[in-house]
């Protein structure tokens, strides 16, 4: 959240003439209801299955970008279907970035807190381990979108996927 996974995944796509495929876009339009709705519609665990289900149906997409929310990690069948097909990289930043970027947003129903730089932190001290296991980790603190994503482009094209 906040770490530029959608921007950056364009700009990568751009670079690698990649098409995009945004999984929290895919679930807004096949289910109709923008992701906050189906938080608070049907909680977070509901939301949980769809986006499996929408990864389960994209990961083996070729010559894709695949951007997915950031909770996705959580879940290890998620995992298991993006490695089939793809070298995953975990966008991060500080508590204070995320916060900053995030703070003008009010479609981020896990930052509805009394404190939400706090609840930014236990979040990603809560999620860290999930993203160390799942892929490379990429920091985006004081990057431009542009710079992450030539930073992924050349370990993309230094790795056998290629």
């Amino acid at each position: 959240m906040g770490t530029g996974k959608t921007t950056v995944g364009r700009e990568l796509a751009r670079l690698l003439d990649m098409k995009l495929i945004d999984i929290d876009a895919g679930i807004e339009s096949e289910e109709g209801l923008r992701i906050p709705e189906i938080f608070s519609r049907f909680g977070e665990e509901r939301f949980r299955d769809i986006e499996a289900k929408a990864i389960r149906k994209y990961a083996a997409s070729d010559h894709a970008i695949i951007s997915t929310g950031g909770g996705a990690v959580l879940r290890a069948e998620n995992i298991e279907a993006l490695r089939i097909n793809s070298i995953i990289f975990c966008l991060s930043a500080s508590p204070e970035t995320v916060l900053k970027r995030t703070a003008r947003n009010d479609d981020r129903p896990l930052l509805k807190a009394a404190d939400p730089l706090q609840n930014i932190f236990e979040l990603m001290q809560y999620r860290r381990p999930f993203y160390e296991k799942a892929g490379i980790m990429i920091d985006t603190d004081d990057k431009t979108p542009l710079q992450v994503a030539e930073e992924i482009a050349a370990i993309y094209h230094a790795d056998a996927y290629c």
